[in-house]
């Protein structure tokens, strides 16, 4: 057991543990579970990794921001439902760029049933890359979407029917742009199709069928061409639910602030029997990004796009060992 980890005001040396394994149970852009950790007597400090960074795919950091922010509500979940009070302060120190929040576990209060199971959700929540069914998803799952973004101050946008191809149009120009950029090819090769035993990036068992060219919505490839083919009958779903989350500037603080949306947004669909998963290339590719928050009406910046329905069970893929992510003194005072 690394000695990284200790007690933090209330929690014992375990209870550091169990919370710290919920954060880093959280979604990342290639699985590159880009944060790091440092457990001082008072306070859990949240940072950026920059050993971690996707310098092609996500040269401004936005993606590695979500991420953090998702680890970040995974972690103030899983102190609320052990009836403690986080207090949080968001980007704490503007001379630390890469420190990105400090969780001071203070207080008791008791435990809210829906923050309890939204906690218990956070190890059945997984990426889900294969085909849903065509099962729409309820209006009243929708609106408890949106309300759970609503909650941590951002916008979940859905498109009108008649724009749906528009987007379809827009993912296929950004991953046509993405594949033709060796850089981009190189990088996700080095993170996808992960062999078994891996700490981290997508594992070839995690990659859904062979994509066509009809699928609009599922274009990549994360078996390095070795998934199966596809299964007749068992196509991708014409029309999943598509849904945007906004922030109202583009700040680093709004990226944070969206990857905790993110996340309750996430843990709420799998409450609701829902999965989802991400069309990250059409907020990757500096163009696409720009028509797709015209198509939303100007008014917000565009951070991620989830593809959300019916789906079977997917295994979880792998994280690092706390070891790998909780940093010590002497690394903490490195980290920027």
């Amino acid at each position: 057991m690394t000695t990284n980890i200790r007690p933090v005001g209330n929690l014992t040396e375990q209870d550091v543990r169990d919370v710290l394994t919920a954060a880093t149970a959280a979604p990342s852009l290639h699985n590159s579970q880009p944060w790091l950790f440092r457990c001082t007597p008072s306070v859990i400090e949240l940072y950026a990794d920059p050993t971690r960074d996707l310098s092609v795919a996500d040269p401004d950091r936005r993606e590695m921001l979500l991420a953090c922010g998702a680890a970040l509500f995974n972690l103030r979940l899983a102190l609320r439902a052990r009836g403690l009070h986080p207090t949080v302060s968001l980007v704490p120190d503007r001379t630390r760029p890469d420190l990105l929040a400090t969780i001071r576990p203070v207080g008791h209060r008791p435990v809210a049933p829906a923050d309890l199971t939204l906690a218990e959700a956070i190890t059945r929540r997984h990426t889900n890359r294969r085909p849903f069914a065509p099962t729409p998803v309820p209006a009243g799952a929708v609106s408890a979407l949106r309300s759970a973004a609503r909650a941590e101050q951002v916008w979940l946008a859905t498109l009108a029917p008649a724009r749906l191809p528009l987007l379809r149009g827009l993912v296929a120009t950004a991953h046509q742009a993405q594949q033709q950029d060796p850089r981009f090819v190189a990088e996700w090769r080095e993170w996808t199709a992960r062999e078994a035993g891996a700490s981290d990036g997508v594992p070839r068992r995690n990659s859904g069928p062979l994509p066509e060219p009809q699928d609009e919505w599922v274009l990549r490839d994360f078996s390095g061409g070795q998934a199966k083919q596809r299964v007749p009958g068992k196509d991708f779903e014409p029309d999943p639910l598509i849904v945007v989350l906004g922030s109202f500037h583009d700040q680093p603080l709004a990226r944070l602030q969206t990857g905790q949306a993110m996340q309750r947004v996430l843990l709420t669909a799998t409450v609701a029997g829902l999965s989802a998963s991400f069309l990250s290339q059409v907020v990757e590719v500096p163009d696409t990004r720009r028509q797709l928050r015209e198509l939303i009406g100007g008014g917000l910046w565009p951070q991620t796009v989830l593809r959300i329905g019916y789906g079977m069970p997917v295994p979880p893929t792998p994280r690092r060992d706390l070891c790998d992510v909780v940093a010590g003194d002497r690394a903490g005072t490195q980290v920027n």
